[in-house]
């Protein structure tokens, strides 16, 4: 017989087979989007608000370097609904974050990559916990 709580608590975890593939791909997540802190505060920026401040091609490439997470998502068998949320969160990145200066504050607080992987996350502990 399980216990309440231990109940919960295997429900809301990755299946065992996936779990180092997802942290794995939460520090990416995690260097892309709060590698480091400002100074003074408890604000956080990554990779992508760095590589995004350089004109034209920082956008495209902080692009791709995030659609390396769907693609892992979708060798997951995450549903295509999921996928194409995961895809709508980079591509609102991209394409606010190359507007000039309002677009890099954009880049800086949005954080789709975090966000693409709290919907992974979701996605796999609800797999794994139906019966």
């Amino acid at each position: 017989m399980v216990e309440r709580g231990q109940e919960r608590r295997s429900s809301s975890r990755v299946a065992p087979e996936h779990q180092r593939r997802v942290e794995r791909l939460e520090r990416f997540a995690s260097l892309l989007d709060e590698a480091f802190q400002i100074p003074g505060t408890k604000f956080r920026v990554g990779w992508d608000s760095i590589i995004g401040l350089v004109p034209g091609v920082g956008d495209l490439t902080t692009a791709l370097l995030s659609a390396y997470i769907i693609f892992e998502a979708r060798r997951l068998g995450l549903p295509k609904r999921t996928l194409m949320r995961m895809a709508g969160n980079v591509g609102l990145d991209t394409l606010l974050g190359s507007v000039p200066l309002i677009g890099d504050l954009f880049d800086a607080t949005f954080k789709a990559n975090k966000k693409n992987m709290r919907l992974m996350k979701e996605r796999l502990q609800r797999r794994s916990a139906a019966p």
